[in-house]
């Protein structure tokens, strides 16, 4: 069965996948939703999920800390 996700999941999901630097295919492994899956949410949601320039960077880098953290966690 299919799971269901909140739009909210699926919009944080989109600005993850456009923000992060990491590949789609990686946000939807960490996400552990299919990568086609996800490359619809970010057609659906993309243009509401658009970040102003000057916070995209610190949304990257704020990423890049967490997956850092996830690394040093094991």
């Amino acid at each position: 069965m299919a799971a269901i996700h909140s739009n909210e999941f699926k919009r944080d999901a989109v600005r993850i996948a456009l923000t992060s630097g990491l590949t789609r295919h990686q946000v939807a492994s960490n996400l552990r939703v299919g990568h086609s899956t996800l490359g619809k949410w970010v057609r659906a949601f993309s243009e509401e999920s658009k970040v102003p320039a000057h916070d995209a960077e610190l949304l990257r880098e704020n990423e890049r800390l967490r997956k850092e953290s996830r690394i040093l966690r094991f």
